[in-house]
């Protein structure tokens, strides 16, 4: 892709007006805001750009709007070349909307009070919602700004003498200068870089902070960025050394909201970057810290499976690991020996890495961490407070004096704790009335102000009995686990889990992040303390391995009701005492439930003998070690059992005795690849509905299943046939036997079936014939089969939409009541290499829109296709055997798409007159690589068509009537070795390809057609008055230039050579780009070729929405050409020219052609 710009520049001087409040403004016009048309505003903006319009209107600004524009980034710019005194309302609002802010500091920035206004609204929001900003010191250096020297010192003297009498206003510009020249950013003022390179690197960052990943909305954090910018300086990000930096504070303070946002900002400056959250949690897990260590370098290396289990890093890892720049967080950390597992010595990363640290310990971080660069997370302001419980209690409605004072008393109480704000806010969100205030505020007064905790028990106590059990549950065992996990686990206890959890996310005791429950460490705490404020002997919930281990060995379990813990920790301890026979209460085993047993990998091959399993209702133990009849004795009946998983164990040879769990619901056995049967009393498992054997690639034998069975997958399995009675069960909605490839046929019994959707038998490459298919099915997939027909029961599916046939290289032909089906929308018959009879469509058919023939063995097609009256697209592409294509073929009114490339043996096609209506919705026509010798003249005039490829066919010529071609945009003519001359080409042509043409011995010229020609000349055409070494140009206008009767520019360039190396060259897009895969592509020889095209410069401006007075003032015009950088092969240009083409030039220029 060649990629150009044109940089229009030197605006013609206005008059300078003597008064001061006119050169105080942005303008020297004396029109005032109210007279100005702003553009409408936009829900909101992705960036605003404030600029001064005499310095980078025409440059810089230009080119980064466009850049931004080609990005798809909604950006507000005001473009007016005459602004008000005063800014407009307008204005504000949409620096409001946006979501970063672009101030491009330049030499008379400061001389604007319309910009000056602009930057304290921009630095106000900011302030505000988090705003981002990003100056840009173009021409002036962040030093001038942040003091106010140089020219801005002058701007500021006449400012004074003009607002002597709102001197604070000054004062404000002033300090909104010194506050935003302190931001990072980027600073040209020494002009060491290319512009277009300046305009590519803002881009990508702004692209980059739009487009971060993180649970952090910057805009709804109240009073975070200062705390940001604090940080930021502490990081010194300009220091080429490695540098960590602490958090430290008290749980719930926002330590880890902290971290994340500037993880949010920062991220996009490093080559690679790492979030380890809940560090002290997962590390706690077994192998856990490891597993940390393998993120983290996962991560920073780009490598997904990275595995490394050895206490040192290996060698190679550590030279690429200080070879790569990285952005670290570690996330609530709280032993030494995870900082020393997890980042080491700081020598071990690249020059230039950044660590973040977050602990409650101060003395921790210090072990790690230079005293000076830990920084301590205070509380909110009062005001900031106040802002977040608003958010919160009133949902950011209006709110009476008296609920004013009210929220200062609560707010006061909780001391800035941004948690607890947040909690409480969600609380007092239920009170209806100013007495309710009243009364939950004195039931908060109870609890000592000191103890923040206990503030949070307060929406604790204010749950029902049953949301609090929920509450307690999450808080010892469920956090971080997938939502809908434990909505169902709360109700098999009889709770109704989906209202409880809503309740809990609106008192903001949890919430939801991708799909999982999360809940902040210090309500966790604060759960788990109410749990622990029982007596050991007394507790019904045990979530550490010291409890487990007290209470299990000294007999004390008759209460409890759930266990959690890490075997690992407890292991090596003598449980000999502990009977789980004694734990009546006992529902919840985390290591061995009750009610519910989830232990992946469990490495033993049946469940303790000890253990009674009899009101055991799930039984989870997914890739395990067990074999299959072992896992329980004769004892052990599980009568209560609804749900069983043992998916993916391999050693399974199996399935254990089930046929007293009459209450069994699930069944999923997905992936045991050394199980080989299903036993017989399958059947009588009435309740079972979903029975999951999708990857049990052993299994051969199926037994009958019982009819209650919805859920049925049996993909990837060695079944040979289905019992017959499967087909009558009208109670299954979900069938898989994709890729059984031992399958050989379907029951011949009537499908009752209740399957809507796909249904599909892809990659069932034994199955040849079947019969019944289920009724409701929209779309059938055959792809791989060896079906040699289809059923001619296939017109009773009456409700399919798409058949696909792909590769079912056995089928020879179709039913020809398959046009019987009316829902019938896409046919897809490719690489069917034995489909040779194509059937008769004996009427017209109204709904088939797409019909794929490629790699097919049809030699024609029948006259009726033309019935095929509804059909867009037809794809006949690579059939080789295809001779004859029928008239009726141009009947086809509505086909948009019509593919004949690669028929290898279409001589000829059917001739069309030019006054015959047809094909009237024709855009794109592909006739290459035929034998096709003459194409008819009504073919090529085709009102609607947009593309014609003709590569490598055997035509001599092309019809003239080509130029009745209103649409044509792109001809492909290239390896035409026959092809003699052009006709005059349509008007509107935009891309043409004519390499290869060995016989071709003229050309046609066309208006606005991009001509690619292969020439053998060694220099841009001498009619080109404009020339320059190199890929960019740079030329004075004349002062006329601009009339009416100018074209637009002549465009030319020289291809040198190609590289095929990584490019670190600008590449610079704006709205227009040209894209010709032959103009840069393999097929040219020869090392130098011309390229010439018009290039309509209006059509970008009128895109971009620039006024027509705009040409008036334009003096000089620059135009750069660059290579895209994902081009495949990359010419690099040795030598361009421009020329200014004009009405009176085109007819000489024809004649020239080059």
């Amino acid at each position: 892709m060649t990629l150009f710009y044109l940089g229009f520049r030197s605006f013609t001087s206005s008059s300078s007006s003597s008064s001061c409040s006119s050169s105080c403004s942005s303008s020297t016009s004396s029109v005032t805001a109210a007279d100005i048309d702003i553009p409408p505003l936009q829900e909101k903006y992705d960036v605003f750009i404030s600029f001064r319009g005499k310095d980078t209107r025409r440059t810089f600004t230009s080119h980064l709007y466009h850049a931004l524009c080609g990005k798809k980034i909604e950006t507000y710019i005001d473009y007016r070349l005459v602004r008000g005194d005063e800014i407009v309302p307008a204005l504000l609002e949409a620096i409001k909307r946006s979501a970063i802010s672009v101030i491009i500091f330049s030499e008379n920035y400061a001389s604007s009070t319309w910009c000056l206004d602009e930057l304290v609204h921009i630095l106000e929001c900011k302030q505000k919602n988090g705003q981002l900003v990003i100056p840009i010191f173009y021409d002036i250096s962040p030093s001038n700004v942040r003091k106010q020297q140089g020219s801005y010192a002058l701007a500021f003297r006449h400012l004074e003498k003009c607002f002597r009498d709102s001197i604070d206003k000054v004062h404000k510009w002033r300090a909104a200068l010194t506050e935003a020249a302190s931001l990072s950013g980027f600073d040209d003022s020494e002009k060491k870089e290319l512009e277009a390179n300046l305009v590519k690197k803002v881009v990508q960052d702004i692209w980059a902070k739009l487009n971060r990943e993180s649970s952090i909305d910057l805009r709804g954090l109240v009073g975070i960025e200062g705390k940001i910018e604090k940080i930021e300086s502490l990081l010194c990000l300009d220091s080429p050394c490695v540098r960590c930096v602490g958090i430290w504070g008290m749980g719930g303070i926002g330590k880890t909201t902290l971290a994340d946002a500037i993880f949010l900002r920062l991220s996009s400056k490093f080559e690679a970057h790492c979030f380890l959250a809940n560090v002290r949690e997962k590390s706690e897990q077994t192998d856990g810290l490891n597993q940390l260590r393998n993120k983290l370098l996962g991560e920073i290396l780009k490598e997904k499976d990275l595995n490394i289990d050895t206490p040192s890093i290996p060698p190679i890892t550590r030279y690429r690991l200080s070879s790569t720049k990285a952005l670290i967080v570690l996330d609530d950390v709280n032993a030494p020996s995870q900082l020393e597992f997890l980042v080491g010595h700081h020598d071990q990363f690249c020059q230039g890495s950044r660590i973040i640290i977050t602990a409650r310990d101060k003395g921790l971080l210090e072990q790690k961490v230079d005293h000076d660069k830990i920084y301590k997370v205070e509380g909110l302001s009062s005001e900031e407070a106040l802002q977040l419980f608003h958010s919160h209690a009133f949902r950011n409605k209006s709110l009476t004096a008296d609920y004013t004072e009210l929220s200062r008393k609560v707010v006061d109480y909780i001391e800035g704790i941004p948690l607890a704000l947040k909690v409480m806010g969600s609380l007092f969100l239920g009170c209806k009335s100013k007495q309710e205030w009243e009364d939950q505020l004195n039931k908060l007064k109870r609890f000592p102000s000191e103890e923040i905790k206990k503030a949070l028990r307060v929406s604790y106590d204010g749950l029902e009995e049953n949301e609090k059990e929920i509450f307690l549950d999450i808080a010892c065992f469920h956090k971080g686990y997938i939502r809908n996990y434990v909505k169902e686990s709360l109700d098999g206890r009889g709770f109704c889990g989906e209202v409880g959890i809503k309740v809990l996310i609106d008192r903001s005791l949890i919430s939801i992040s991708k799909g999982r429950i999360e809940m902040h460490d210090l309500v966790q705490e604060m759960g788990r303390a109410i749990v622990c404020e029982q007596p050991i002997e007394e507790r019904n919930r045990l979530f550490t391995a010291r409890d487990v281990y007290q209470v299990l060995n000294n007999q004390r379990a008759a209460t409890v009701q759930a266990i959690s813990f890490d075997w690992s920790e407890i292991e090596n301890l003598n449980l000999n005492d502990a009977d789980f026979r004694k734990m009546y209460q006992l529902r919840w085993l985390r290591v061995g439930y009750s009610c519910y047993l989830n232990w992946e990998r469990y490495p033993l091959q049946s469940l303790p003998s000890k253990f009674s399993p009899v009101n055991l209702v799930e039984l989870r133990l997914p890739y395990s070690q067990v074999t299959g009849s072992q896992l329980w004795n004769e004892e052990q009946k599980l009568i209560n059992l609804k749900v069983i998983s043992l998916r993916f164990c391999e050693y399974l040879t199996e399935v254990p005795n089930l046929s007293r769990s009459l209450k069994i619901v699930h069944i999923d056995l997905r992936g045991c690849v050394s199980l080989v049967e299903i036993p017989s009393y399958f059947q009588t498992l009435d309740k079972l509905t979903y029975l999951e054997l999708g990857g049990c690639t052993n299994l051969k034998n199926l037994p009958e299943i019982p009819c209650n069975v919805e859920f049925l997958d049996l993909s990837k399995t060695a079944i040979k046939e289905l019992p017959s009675t499967v087909w009558s069960h009208k109670r299954i909605t979900y069938f898989d036997i994709t890729n059984c490839k031992f399958l050989e046929r379907l029951p011949s019994r009537s499908c009752k079936l209740n399957v809507s959707g796909t249904f599909s038998l892809e990659g069932c490459v034994s199955l040849c014939e079947f019969s019944e298919l289920p009724r409701n099915t929209t779309v059938l997939d055959l792809r791989g089969t060896t079906i040699k027909e289809l059923p001619s029961s296939i017109e009773f599916v009456s409700s399919l939409t798409i058949i696909k046939l792909e590769a079912c290289k056995s089928l020879v032909s179709l039913p020809t009541n398959i046009w019987r089906l009316k829902s019938l929308k896409s046919l897809d018959l490719s690489h069917c290499s034995k489909f040779q009879y194509f059937p008769e469509v004996s009427e017209p058919v109204e709904h088939l829109e797409s019909l794929n023939l490629s790699g097919t063995a049809v030699k024609e097609l029948p006259p009726s296709i033309g019935n095929l009256v509804a059909l867009r697209k037809l794809d006949l592409h690579v059939c080789k055997n295809l001779e004859v294509v029928p008239n009726s073929i141009y009947n086809l009114s509505n086909l948009k798409t019509l593919m004949f490339d690669g028929c290898s043996e279409l001589k000829k096609l059917p001739p069309v007159s030019v006054d015959l209506v047809s094909l009237l919705s024709l855009e794109a026509l592909n006739l290459s690589y035929c034998s096709i010798q003459e194409i008819p003249d009504g073919l090529v005039c085709l009102t609607s068509l947009q593309e014609l490829n003709l590569n490598k066919a055997k035509i001599k010529s092309i019809p003239g009537s080509i130029k009745q071609a209103a649409e044509l945009s792109c001809l492909c003519l290239s390896d035409c070795k026959n092809l003699e001359s052009l006709p005059e080409l349509p008007p509107l042509l935009q891309r043409l390809e004519a390499g290869g043409c060995t016989s071709l011995k003229t050309e046609s010229f066309c208006g606005r057609c991009l001509v690619a020609l292969k020439c053998p000349v060694y220099d841009i055409p001498n009619w080109f008055s404009h020339q320059s070494e190199g890929s960019s140009i740079n030329i004075q206008l004349p002062p006329d230039w601009f009339s009416t009767d100018f074209l637009g520019f002549a465009l030319s360039l020289i291809r040198w050579k190609y590289s095929f190396k990584a490019s670190n060259g600008e590449s610079h897009e704006i709205k227009n780009s040209l894209y010709n895969p032959y103009l840069f592509g393999s097929s040219f020889q020869d090392s130098h070729e011309v390229f010439v095209w018009w290039y309509n410069v209006f059509e970008v401006v009128e895109a971009a929405q620039i006024p027509t007075a705009f040409y008036e003032l334009v003096t000089e015009v620059y135009v750069d050409f660059s290579i895209d950088k994902y081009s495949a092969y990359r010419p690099i240009p040795e030598k361009c020219g421009v020329c200014l083409l004009y009405g009176e030039d085109a007819e000489i220029i024809k004649q020239r052609a080059l």
